[in-house]
């Protein structure tokens, strides 16, 4: 009998460390080598990890991250309806947690997923969804 496969939602802070090969680079490699996992990135998040990339290494460099990457990785874009920007901004304005972090948070309580970062800050809203922290 197969089991489900746990739906996993990463935010910009553990996409980036597998990006850079940073600290926890391996444990969203394995995420994103699992066959045991759906894995998925509100499109905030892409953004958010798209700009940030601009800043640090150049457009040239993010342009490639958008064109060129993010499509070869097992990752499923979310977008959102104007009902679930509205579930970020209440999370938002319940809790000290970014903007784009919230994106990732109203994702995962959508998706019943867990939310994979390294940010410490998501401990804030472990009452509301499961955070893994990498």
């Amino acid at each position: 009998m197969r089991t489900a496969k746990q739906r996993k939602v990463l935010d910009s802070f553990a996409l980036l460390a597998y990006l850079k090969m940073e600290g926890g680079f391996a444990k969203v490699k394995s995420i994103l080598g699992s066959r045991d996992s759906i894995v998925m990135m509100n499109e905030i998040n892409i953004g958010e990890t798209y700009y940030i990339l601009a800043r640090e290494r150049g457009l040239d460099k993010a342009t490639y991250f958008a064109d060129i990457i993010l499509p070869s990785l097992p990752i499923t874009p979310v977008s959102n309806t104007f009902k679930e920007v509205l579930q970020a901004a209440r999370i938002k304005a319940e809790n000290s947690l970014s903007f784009a972090d919230c994106f990732a948070v109203a994702t995962a309580i959508g998706q019943e997923a867990i939310v994979i970062t390294g940010d410490p800050e998501f401990k804030k809203v472990s009452h509301l969804v499961e955070i893994d922290l990498v």
